[in-house]
């Protein structure tokens, strides 16, 4: 049974910081890659950014530069480190292991 756990939103004005943390269960986590989601009301669900079992990694154009993510495979747990955050980021953030499993999502909203 594949779990994820997401936690680490709230309320935050702009330019603010956060970081979401997700611990996962039931999967080889250090073998699989490993992404953050969001969905604003509205809007299709889109993908964050992505870590790969090797590092490697990936981001929306629109958070290059304002967004990490990292993981650690003796914590079996994914980061997303936000910074600069803006209104825009506003939505339900989800972590996922290869687009299939997903969490519960945690609420991100940033507004003054």
């Amino acid at each position: 049974q594949v779990q994820l756990v997401e936690s680490g939103g709230g309320l935050v004005q702009p330019v603010g910081s956060l970081r979401l943390s997700c611990t996962a269960s039931g999967i080889s986590f250090s073998c699989t890659a490993m992404g953050w989601y969001r969905q604003a009301p509205g809007k299709e669900r889109e993908l964050v950014a992505a870590i790969s079992s090797g590092g490697s990694r990936n981001y929306q154009e629109s958070v290059k530069g304002r967004f990490t993510i990292s993981r650690d495979n003796v914590k079996n747990t994914v980061y997303l480190q936000m910074n600069s955050l803006k209104p825009e980021d506003t939505a339900v953030y989800y972590c996922s292991v290869r687009s299939y499993y997903w969490g519960q999502g945690t609420q991100v909203t940033v507004s003054s």
